[in-house]
């Protein structure tokens, strides 16, 4: 089976650029890709059911694997939502069909995005992990226009081994995750981690 060209790209450029930057001593400290998490909601659609069936075909056209249902863990009166109903779907995706998928969103999804500028790079869990929010699915290419019967909204979350947000920011940014304030945030980081060093010396 052959490398995807962007695990390749990781390989061969990536990780060689982070173990210089972050002073790494072996390649297992480096951060890695892990999965990337697509999930959609459809719990303020009034047909909730049907909502659900099309964000599922629309994720397996995308993703290439059907994902699985998500239920409501409890009722919620004030919006009609019964215990157990069918809310969303969500789908992880590991291997080479991950290192696939972020391929394609970098260089083809996330171009395709009205007035792109690039994405904000700010939407970090503090652990290396991002999150992007996708409002409609027909920037995707494996997505007829003509076929769309509803505008569906995705979360794609990438998942990572970093500890921190800068390794993990790092990481996307190398593989070619195209950030518009990389360098803003960066020395926002560097700011903040410069204070918590002054602090620690009082």
């Amino acid at each position: 089976m052959t490398t995807p060209p962007l695990q390749q790209h990781y390989l061969n450029k990536v990780v060689p650029n982070l173990k210089q930057k972050f002073g790494y001593t072996n390649n297992h400290q480096v951060p890695r890709l892990e999965k990337i998490v697509v999930t959609s909601c459809m719990g303020k659609s009034p047909d909730r059911k049907l909502a659900v069936d099309d964000a599922v075909n629309e994720i397996t056209k995308i993703t290439g694997q059907r994902p699985s249902i998500t239920f409501s863990k409890k009722a919620v009166a004030n919006f009609k939502l019964r215990e157990g109903e069918p809310l969303g779907a969500r789908v992880t995706l590991r291997g080479a069909r991950m290192w696939e998928f972020m391929h394609r969103f970098i260089h083809i999804t996330a171009p395709n995005i009205r007035d792109f500028r690039g994405i904000s790079s700010k939407s970090f869990d503090g652990r290396g992990n991002y999150a992007c929010g996708i409002t409609d699915q027909a920037i995707f290419p494996e997505i007829e226009i003509d076929q769309i019967k509803r505008n569906i909204g995705f979360d794609l979350i990438f998942v990572t081994s970093a500890a921190t947000d800068a390794p993990g920011r790092e990481l996307l940014a190398e593989l070619g995750m195209p950030f518009r304030d990389m360098k803003k945030a960066t020395e926002v980081e560097a700011e903040a981690a410069a204070a918590a060093a002054a602090a620690a010396a009082l």
